[in-house]
């Protein structure tokens, strides 16, 4: 069969098997398994079909149509991590295509985890199998949205990890703005296709975004006195800690530094949760 492969014809159904029903186009002829369609087909019949070669050699057909094709690109989702090779995408129920290694990042804590989408198109090695190939940031140009400068500071924002690298990271995001992430702006090291969730800290004059991933002033503030409150109760209530403690000794045990300790400490007192007595913090 000549069809080229990765890509989506139509065909004719021209007669059915145990296994499946022959298919045609021109002088090409094949079988789509059973398994291979959700529907049933008479003879006459048009099918569009998706040509690829199977793991066995063997060029195969499913109606089973992936959302991308060789020349087109779409986001699949990551299904298995093979350091030596690369990533596995789902492409269809029973297709999976190797993204390798060389098109991921070289620092292996930046490569995407199984349910991480990947921005990719397809092609074909010189044994003619799939492989994935990632897409790169201009691809994305034709989708970007400019971002107004009338956008309000600390609006939300969410996307995809399109590129980490060891000064920061850029972001597709939901609304199409390109965005950048300073790793100074990070709660943790992103990976490639990570879901991610943050704000927008500066709209630049060529419409691009920056963002943070770290939360604004007052809700780090909530944050901490949660935890100091957590704390409290795990302890039946009374803490040898107080706004005089060891700097140390705060950011082995609570994670934070005494700056915050003191702050999120006076919050909780403010508000009538505890108090301070010698030295230790007793809950009210």
């Amino acid at each position: 069969m000549n069809l080229s492969l990765g890509t989506i014809h139509t065909m004719l159904v021209d007669g059915e098997t145990e296994t499946g029903y022959i298919v045609t186009k021109g002088l090409n002829e094949t079988i789509l398994a059973f398994e291979e369609t959700n529907q049933s087909y008479r003879v006459g019949e048009l099918v569009d079909v998706f040509v690829y070669q199977a793991k066995n050699g063997d060029v195969t057909v499913t109606a089973q149509l992936p959302d991308i094709v060789i020349g087109s690109y779409g986001w699949v989702e990551v299904v298995d991590i093979f350091p030596s090779l690369g990533v596995f995408v789902k492409l269809t129920d029973s297709i999976d295509v190797l993204l390798p290694k060389d098109d991921l990042p070289f620092v292996h804590k930046a490569w995407p985890l199984p349910k991480d989408k990947l921005y990719i198109t397809l092609s074909l090695d010189k044994q003619n199998r799939l492989l994935g190939k990632l897409g790169k940031e201009t691809i994305f140009e034709d989708m970007m949205q400019i971002a107004s400068s009338d956008i309000e500071l600390n609006e939300r924002v969410a996307g995809r990890i399109i590129r980490s690298e060891r000064e920061g990271a850029v972001i597709f995001t939901d609304d199409q703005y390109r965005g950048f992430i300073h790793h100074s702006e990070m709660e943790h090291d992103v990976r490639l296709g990570e879901l991610v969730e943050g704000r927008i800290i500066e709209v630049k004059e060529n419409g691009t975004i920056n963002v943070s991933l770290k939360p604004m002033k007052h809700e780090r503030l909530d944050d901490d006195a949660e935890t100091i409150l957590s704390y409290i109760e795990a302890q039946d209530g009374q803490i040898p800690f107080g706004d005089k403690s060891d700097a140390d000794l705060i950011r082995d045990t609570f994670g934070m530094s005494k700056s915050a300790f003191k702050r999120a400490l006076g919050r909780l007192m403010r508000e009538g949760k505890v108090k301070q007595e010698n030295g230790s913090t007793f809950k009210l």
